[in-house]
């Protein structure tokens, strides 16, 4: 979590106003790289939900800026930044999905780094630019059929600056991300699917749904063991084979002596669904 609000605290340095030409949309795309000096003020782009009852741990982050087709800009920064700060004080929290209320748009514009646990986009419409990269700091991406992805920057006379020259060639490969940016060619979800950008391509206004039950099944899981996996794999494709080994071997001891653990095995042996509470 700590990564996270770094990331955050990053892309809202140093930014100094420009004079564009460019409409705010696309102005917002300087963002990720020049950062912004935000107050704690509330957020009104940004909202933060905390389900409960057996949904309990799910959290979801709502991004509603109908006005500008939820282009990034300071309030909704500070509201992601405020959100991901209640976030990484929650122990609660288990599993991040992040979606928009505005229809036919995911989001315009920004940056969204790797939290401690697994964090789902949710994308209906357009997710171009900065939203996309937002999509591709996630965990796992689930679109509807009828969404819109892709890099335009380059049309722009700029380069993806979220992430999104070195995390697309990670998902997609070089060759295909290198088309995708060198051209800013748009895709739709079915075609995302197939080159494995997103995880799933729904039917239109179904993802919601479709992320709500992974998040479901991933909340039923020991949340130390997932965000132990979750560094393990993330944190080792950084390194070295014989590094990233000693670290999932020394993730893989942090989940042994856990009461998580030994309610696993009490479930087990009682033939029941384990309880966990994250200790």
């Amino acid at each position: 979590m700590v990564a996270a609000l770094k990331a955050v605290s990053r892309s809202l340095r140093h930014y100094k106003p420009r004079t564009s030409a460019f409409p705010e949309s696309q102005q917002w795309l300087y963002v990720a790289r020049r950062g912004l000096i935000l107050d704690q003020a509330p957020s009104h782009s940004v909202s933060l939900h905390r389900l409960s009852d057996s949904d309990s741990g799910i959290v979801e982050v709502t991004l509603e800026r109908p006005e500008v087709r939820n282009a990034i800009g300071k309030d909704m920064l500070r509201g992601l930044q405020n959100t991901f700060e209640a976030i990484s004080k929650d122990s609660s929290a288990n599993v991040l999905m992040i979606r928009s209320k505005v229809p036919k748009v995911f989001c315009a514009g920004a940056d969204l780094k790797v939290l401690c646990i697994p964090t789902i986009a949710v994308i209906e419409g357009a997710a171009l630019g900065g939203g996309l990269e937002m999509a591709l700091s996630c965990d796992l991406r689930i679109c509807g059929e009828e969404a819109v992805m892709g890099l335009p920057e380059t049309g722009l006379a700029i380069i993806p600056g979220a992430g999104g020259t070195q995390r697309l060639p990670r998902i997609v490969g070089k060759a295909l991300a290198k088309e995708l940016i060198f051209t800013g060619r748009k895709i739709g979800g079915r075609e995302a699917m197939s080159i494995g950008l997103v995880n799933y391509c729904v039917p239109a206004g179904e993802a919601h749904l479709k992320a709500l039950e992974i998040a479901r099944n991933i909340n039923e899981k020991g949340p130390i063991a997932v965000r132990m996996a979750k560094k393990a794999i993330d944190e080792g494709l950084e390194v070295h084979k014989t590094s990233a080994l000693a670290l999932e071997e020394e993730c893989y001891e942090q989940t042994l002596n856990t009461n998580d653990r030994l309610e696993a095995l009490a479930a087990f042996a009682e033939k029941r669904k384990p309880r966990y509470t994250g200790d």
